[in-house]
C-alpha cells in the first residue's frame, strides 16, 4: 500500500453531491453528539474498550460540556461555528491520551487483528461508503469515509431515504459488532471489544479534508510509532 511522506500535503478529489431533504434522524447523543447529514463525508475514530480509564472520559466528556454550556450562554444567536471549533478542541485532547500513554491491552497491535479490521473495511467499501483513509493504532482505529456514495448509485431519494439509507450508526455498529466477534475469538477472549461510541464529525470542505487525512496518516509519526508515515503498515490512503 502507498502512503505519503510525513510531510506530504494532499489534495481533496471526487465531487461533492448535494444532500437530500433529511426525513431521518441526523441527530444523535450518546456520550458525545452526533451531526451526521445525509450523503456526507465524516471522519471516525473507534476506540478499544479499555483504551481510556473511565475517569479520564468522564473528565474530557465533563470539560466540553462545561464549556458548550458557557458558549451557548453568551452567544445564544451564533453559537454554533464556536461549539464546532470547540468540539475539535475536545478530539485533539481526547486522541492526545490515546497517542501520548497508550493505554489497556492495544489489541489493535496484533497483526490478525489489524487484518480483520482491513479486510472488513475493503468489504464494506463501495457498499455503505467509499473508503478513502484509514490509520489503525494501537488501541484506535482513525477513519476517512464518504457516504455520499450511496446516493451516487440513483435509486436513493426522498420517498425511500428512510428504508433505504443505511445511517452512520448503522455503518460503525455493523464495523464493530463484525470486527469485535472476530477478533475476541482470535485473541482468545470474550466480552466487549469496541467502546459503544464513537467520536465522529462530517467533513464541512476541502481545506479540512486535507487537515484530516494529513492527520489519520501522520498519527502514528506524532505518536512517535515510527519515523514516517511510509514506515505504517496499518494505514491507507486512497488517491494516493
Amino acid at each position: 500500500m502507498v502512503l505519503l511522506p510525513a510531510t506530504a500535503k494532499v489534495v481533496g478529489t471526487g465531487n461533492t453531491i448535494k444532500p437530500l431533504s433529511m426525513s431521518v434522524k441526523i441527530f444523535h447523543r450518546n456520550l458525545l453528539p452526533h451531526i451526521r447529514p445525509v450523503g456526507a463525508k465524516f471522519f471516525i475514530t473507534a476506540r478499544v474498550d479499555d483504551a481510556l480509564p473511565q475517569h479520564i472520559v468522564r473528565e474530557l466528556r465533563d470539560e466540553f460540556e462545561k464549556e458548550k454550556a458557557e458558549i451557548m450562554k453568551t452567544h445564544p444567536n451564533d453559537y454554533e461555528e464556536r461549539v464546532y471549533d470547540a468540539s475539535k478542541r475536545h478530539f485533539g485532547k481526547y486522541d492526545h491520551q490515546l497517542d501520548d500513554k497508550p493505554y489497556g491491552e492495544c489489541y489493535l497491535k496484533n497483526p490478525d487483528v489489524a487484518q480483520i479490521i482491513i479486510e472488513k473495511l475493503k468489504e464494506m467499501d463501495g457498499q455503505y461508503f467509499e473508503l478513502q483513509a484509514y490509520c489503525i493504532m494501537p488501541n484506535h482505529l482513525h477513519l476517512l469515509i464518504d457516504t455520499s456514495i450511496q446516493l451516487a448509485k440513483g435509486d436513493i431519494d426522498e420517498s425511500n431515504l428512510d428504508e433505504k439509507y443505511i445511517q452512520l450508526d448503522k455503518t460503525l455498529k455493523h464495523l464493530k459488532g463484525a470486527t469485535g466477534y472476530l477478533s475476541n475469538q482470535v485473541l482468545g477472549r470474550k466480552g466487549k471489544f469496541w467502546q459503544r461510541d464513537s467520536y465522529d464529525h462530517y467533513v464541512r470542505d476541502e481545506k479540512e479534508w486535507n487537515n484530516i487525512v494529513n492527520y489519520i496518516l501522520n498519527n502514528p509519526v506524532k505518536a512517535n510509532l515510527v519515523t514516517t508515515s511510509l514506515d505504517w503498515e496499518y494505514s491507507y490512503y486512497r488517491y494516493a
